[in-house]
C-alpha cells in the first residue's frame, strides 16, 4: 500500500477518539491500532482490532468509511480524514502475509465449553457470532444454505468490490477457533427447527435476500429481477447490447449496475426518487459507477413497468423534496404533469430486502415489516432463540450486522452461564 507511513502518522491519536467512539459501529481502537502498525507490531494491531470485530479486513474494503468512522475523524473537520479503511485494509493483508492466526491472538476460555450453540447463517452476523462464542469455549455449529461461508461477502459483493481471498483468510481463522459448519442445511427445507432442539440455544442470521418489490403494474414482466438474487445466484440474462434499469440507491443498486455493466449491457442507468447527497450507498462507490459509464436519474419515481410479456420501456415522473413534519430526511413528492417513458429491456429492482417466507413460519412474534422482534438483548419471543442483522432490520452495513452478532454472542453467553448456577 503507497504512503502507509504518511497516513499512519497523520492520525492525532485524540484523546477521544470520535472515530471508535463515535463513527464506527464496532468501536474499533483505530488510534490503539495506528500506534501498533507505525511499531510494525501488526500481531498486536490484529489483537486489538480483535477485541471489537472479526471481519477488519471485509470492513476496511468495504464499510461506508466516510459515513462511519472517517466521517467523525477531527481531521475531517479542516481537511481529508484519516484513512481508517485503508489501515484496517493494510493491517489484514500482514495478518496474511505473516500468517497470523486469530486463536493466536485471543484468550480462549472453557467454563461453557459444555454447552452447545446453533448458528443458522454464515454471513457476517453468523460468523461474528460464532468467534465470539467460541473464544468462549462453547461448541458451536453453523448451519448454511450454500457451500461456503461469508453470505452476502461472497455472493452480494462483487469481486472488484472486495477480494473473495480476504473472505477466506477470515472464514479459515474463525473456524480455527474450533467452529463446525454443517453446509447444504437450509431452515424451512432440510433443517428443522425441531432438529436444533438439542441446542443450548440458536442464534438466526440467515439475513434478509429477498428483493422488495415497489408494488408498481408490470412487475411481474418478463425481465424484471430482484436485485438481491441476481448477486446471490449470479443467473444473469445475456444483457450484450441491451439497456438496463437498476431502481434503488444504495450498495445493491451500485453493485448491480456495475455487474451490468461488465457484462456488456450497452446502457445502465441507475434511478432514484431522492437527491444524489440522499443516497444511501458509500460515496466511493457512486464514484466508481459514474467513472464507468453509468447514468444517474435523480428524483425520478417509477409509475409502471410497461410491455406486452417482456418490459420494454418503463414510465417514470420527476419529484421534488419537501420536508414534513415527523421525518428527519427530506421527503420526495410526484410532480404531477411531469411523467415521460423511456425504453429499457430489463429492470432490477434493489431497493433493499425482506425476510423469507420459511423465516415467517417459525413462529416468532415480527413487526409489520417481517422482520423479528428483539429485545434489547437479541433475544426472540422463543427465550432461547436469539436473532441478528438483516433478519431484525439492523442498519444494512456490515459493520453494523457484525455488530449485532457480537452482541448477540455476549447475551448468549450470559443465558448460557444462568444455567451453571
Amino acid at each position: 500500500m503507497e504512503n502507509i507511513e504518511e497516513k499512519l502518522n497523520y492520525c492525532l491519536n485524540c484523546k477521544t477518539k470520535p472515530c471508535a467512539n463515535k463513527g464506527c459501529p464496532l468501536n474499533n481502537q483505530i488510534p490503539d491500532v495506528i500506534q501498533a502498525v507505525k511499531a510494525k507490531n501488526y500481531k498486536k494491531a490484529y489483537e486489538i482490532l480483535s477485541e471489537t470485530t472479526v471481519l477488519p479486513g471485509v470492513c476496511g474494503e468495504i464499510c461506508p468509511h466516510t459515513k462511519q468512522c472517517q466521517g467523525s475523524c477531527v481531521r475531517g473537520i479542516k481537511g481529508e480524514s484519516v484513512s481508517i479503511g485503508e489501515i484496517e485494509s493494510f493491517v489484514f493483508q500482514k495478518v496474511l502475509e505473516e500468517n497470523i492466526q486469530l486463536k493466536d491472538v485471543l484468550q480462549i476460555e472453557e467454563i461453557l465449553k459444555n454447552k452447545n450453540v446453533a448458528i443458522i447463517g454464515g454471513g457476517p452476523a453468523g460468523l461474528t457470532a460464532a468467534a465470539f462464542l467460541a473464544r468462549k469455549g462453547i461448541q458451536v455449529t453453523i448451519y448454511e444454505k450454500h457451500d461456503y461461508l461469508g453470505g452476502l461477502l461472497v455472493h452480494g459483493i462483487p469481486n472488484f468490490r472486495l477480494d473473495k481471498k480476504v473472505v477466506e483468510g477470515t472464514v479459515k481463522r474463525i473456524l480455527d477457533l474450533g467452529v463446525k459448519v454443517e453446509y447444504g442445511r437450509e431452515l424451512g427445507k432440510n433443517l428443522k427447527l425441531e432438529e436444533l432442539n438439542k441446542y443450548d440455544a440458536i442464534f438466526l442470521s440467515v439475513g434478509a435476500n429477498k428483493s422488495s418489490k415497489m408494488g408498481v403494474k408490470g412487475e411481474k414482466l418478463n425481465g424484471v429481477y430482484g436485485g438481491n438474487e441476481l448477486l446471490e445466484y449470479t443467473q444473469h440474462p445475456n444483457y450484450t447490447g441491451k439497456k438496463v434499469c437498476v431502481i434503488g440507491g444504495g450498495n445493491v443498486a451500485m453493485d448491480c449496475s456495475r455487474t451490468v455493466k461488465r457484462l456488456a449491457a450497452k446502457e445502465v442507468s441507475i434511478i432514484y426518487r431522492r437527491a444524489e447527497e440522499q443516497m444511501p450507498a458509500e460515496v466511493k462507490e457512486i464514484e466508481e459507477a459514474k467513472r464507468e459509464g453509468i447514468q444517474f436519474l435523480f428524483q425520478n419515481n417509477i409509475i409502471e413497468i410497461k410491455g406486452k410479456e417482456k418490459v420494454e420501456k418503463i414510465e417514470l415522473i420527476k419529484t421534488k423534496l419537501v420536508q414534513k413534519e415527523g421525518e428527519t430526511r427530506l421527503v420526495p413528492i410526484n410532480i404531477e404533469g411531469s411523467n415521460y417513458e423511456i425504453d429499457t429491456d430489463y429492470v432490477i429492482m434493489a431497493l433493499g430486502s425482506t425476510v423469507t417466507d420459511e423465516i415467517l413460519e417459525l413462529g416468532l412474534t415480527v413487526n409489520k415489516w417481517g422482520n423479528i422482534i428483539v429485545n434489547d438483548n437479541y433475544e426472540t419471543s422463543n427465550s432461547k432463540i436469539f436473532a441478528g442483522g438483516d433478519l431484525i432490520g439492523a442498519k444494512g452495513t456490515v459493520a453494523w450486522a457484525s455488530r449485532s452478532g457480537r452482541e448477540a454472542a455476549k447475551s448468549i453467553i450470559e443465558y448460557l452461564k444462568k444455567g451453571l448456577t
